[in-house]
């Protein structure tokens, strides 16, 4: 069986400075959106044009559209196709690497050490500038100052982040619950870990009493929320954390993911394309 960490939502989780918000501004879920969330939520992370038809059609969206979608990141390089078999490409596997780690606590112990991480080049592409961005934030980094990033030293970063001095040490004066508090809001974190946690008890209801393809694409959805999330929570240590709702959410999240692949293993077994070949020359 396939293990799914869905990871992108029409309701969308954003993060400014590291204050977390909500949106419940809903949006249709673009057929690239709905790709990528299966195939980064897959180990391995690759699946059959059938299947990807099969899966998509349950938000209404056309083979074609869904081919057109899949040429196009083959394009990208978002994704390569071998004997209609989509593969993510090379440059999202760090993606899917850290929503792996979003499933699971972090470590009890914390050696009061930091991370520090400050950027060098003093100009950069606007493009440059949002792939660090991105990249730092899904290192679970926060921003203290534009260019200056910290966050405890309780779980590993990527050594390789481009044009910067990292550094790791105790923090040798000042206050690390406030420095947190900085860095974090944590009593938004702690509101919308909460607000997932009643999403994912609704979701758990309502594929345990429904049958219908709706209740397993409304399910993907409110999945693909808590799991951007998940994503990007700072993971503090225990000492810091404001509380336990981040562990619970976490807890509730694998219990109804199971529920879920069990639903849509038996959708994709019944669907007449699943055993589909592309003949695309993408």
């Amino acid at each position: 069986m396939l293990r799914y960490l869905i990871t992108v939502s029409n309701i969308r989780m954003t993060h400014a400075s590291g204050r977390a918000n909500l949106d419940r501004s809903l949006r249709p879920l673009s057929p690239r959106s709905i790709v990528l969330s299966v195939l980064l939520g897959s180990h391995p992370p690759s699946m059959p044009v059938g299947r990807l038809l099969a899966f998509t059609s349950l938000f209404g969206i056309s083979d074609g559209a869904a081919r057109t979608a899949l040429s196009r990141m083959v394009a990208l390089g978002e994704l390569t196709n071998s004997d209609g078999t989509y593969r993510l490409g090379l440059r999202l596997l760090e993606r899917q690497a850290q929503q792996d780690a979003g499933r699971s606590d972090p470590p009890a112990t914390w050696d009061d050490t930091w991370w520090v991480a400050v950027v060098l080049d003093e100009r950069r592409p606007v493009a440059q500038r949002r792939d660090f961005r991105a990249r730092v934030m899904g290192s679970r980094f926060g921003e203290l100052r534009p260019d200056v990033w910290l966050r405890p030293g309780n779980i590993d970063v990527p050594s390789d982040l481009p044009g910067v001095a990292l550094t790791r040490g105790p923090l040798l004066i000042g206050d690390a619950p406030a420095l947190v508090d900085r860095l974090w809001d944590l009593d938004s974190l702690e509101r919308v870990a909460a607000e997932h946690v009643e999403f994912l008890e609704a979701t758990d209801d309502a594929l345990g009493s429904s049958d219908s393809d709706q209740a397993l694409a409304d399910a993907f959805v409110t999945l693909a929320s808590a799991q951007r999330f998940l994503r990007s929570e700072p993971q503090l240590p225990r000492s810091l954390a404001p509380g336990d709702t981040v562990a619970r959410l976490r807890r509730r999240y694998s219990e109804v993911v199971g529920l879920f692949q069990h639903r849509l293993t038996g959708f994709l077994t019944d669907h007449p394309r699943v055993d589909e070949i592309s003949t695309d020359a993408t």
